[in-house]
């Protein structure tokens, strides 16, 4: 056998074992959180763009949420304004409310619909102050102080939480045959904007549009034991359980905590995949072995 018909036969093979995956998912919202590394390496951002864009030609609906953090931070400091952070937070006054809003809103949003519309998508940017669909309210950071009789409030500036989400403009895009594109901005009921954790709104986004899945993409191979091996098929009371043991601790807490509340609020399965694997969203969408942490609610 040739090679080339040796590699054409392995590409219709792959072609072939995805179709259950694609019957399975047709129709169903993919809500799919892009950051890391992924977003940066060339290769990557490509690679993603044209995965997204045949998710939604075999028929599936995803909804991009995006972060930027390292643009945020390499713009602010080209203006010469130092970043700083509070237990992983960025402080956010209002000068550096303004750089957020002009990298997500605009630099970094923009360059994802590019992409995808390069790569035969018809994506739409958008924050959540269009259509005012994500409500925010200041957060109210505490911190405990052993000098004080209560919890220190540190004003950590234009932090938002949510208060409220109306998936109504982002579902009229998906099934206008869209691909939504969205910046983690909300915006206060006196018009202040807010800076969201993409984490967060990608969860709590994934709830209101009743989506099939939550998927993170991260630099992490997944959760991992403390063998350094990837967890997966994971229940809720198993992740409760390897938090309490600290098996999850640090930085993954956050995202774990936001898997689980997708998954507890009608969210069918939530995966942490490692998007520094090429085509690591098909991999994990359409094989039954993934390419990350799997966590459904039982």
């Amino acid at each position: 056998m040739s090679l080339d018909l040796e590699t054409a036969m392995n590409n219709a093979r792959i072609l072939s074992e995805a179709l259950p995956y694609i019957r399975r998912f047709s129709g169903k919202t993919l809500v799919i959180k892009y950051g890391g590394n992924a977003m940066i390496e060339e290769s990557l951002k490509n690679g993603f763009a044209r995965d997204v864009a045949l998710l939604k030609l075999v028929g599936m609906n995803p909804v991009v949420v995006h972060g930027g953090g390292p643009q945020i931070g390499q713009l602010l400091e080209r203006l010469g304004k130092e970043s700083k952070f509070i237990d992983g937070m960025r402080v956010t006054d209002r000068e550096t409310m303004d750089v957020v809003q002009m990298v997500l809103g605009g630099l970094v949003n923009k360059e994802i619909v590019s992409l995808l519309n390069q790569h035969g998508g018809k994506a739409v940017g958008l924050t959540g102050k269009d259509a005012d669909f994500i409500r925010a309210r200041q957060m109210k950071f505490e911190r405990n102080n052993p000098e004080m009789n209560a919890p220190e409030i540190i004003d950590i500036g234009h932090v938002g939480e949510i208060d409220e989400i109306n998936g109504g403009v982002v579902d009229m895009l998906m099934h206008g045959d869209f691909i939504p594109v969205i910046a983690p901005i909300g915006v206060g009921a006196d018009g202040q904007s807010y800076n969201i954790n993409a984490d967060v709104v990608a969860g709590k986004l994934a709830e209101c549009l009743k989506a099939e899945k939550l998927i993170l993409l991260t630099n992490t191979p997944g959760l991992l034991d403390k063998q350094g091996e990837v967890l997966t098929g994971l229940s809720s009371a198993r992740v409760d359980a390897l938090i309490a043991d600290g098996t999850i601790h640090g930085g993954m807490l956050p995202k774990i905590r936001c898997a689980l509340d997708a998954v507890h609020n009608g969210v069918h399965s939530a995966h942490i995949i490692d998007g520094r694997v090429e085509h690591a969203l098909l991999l994990e969408i359409f094989t039954n072995e993934g390419v990350g942490t799997l966590i459904q609610n039982a």
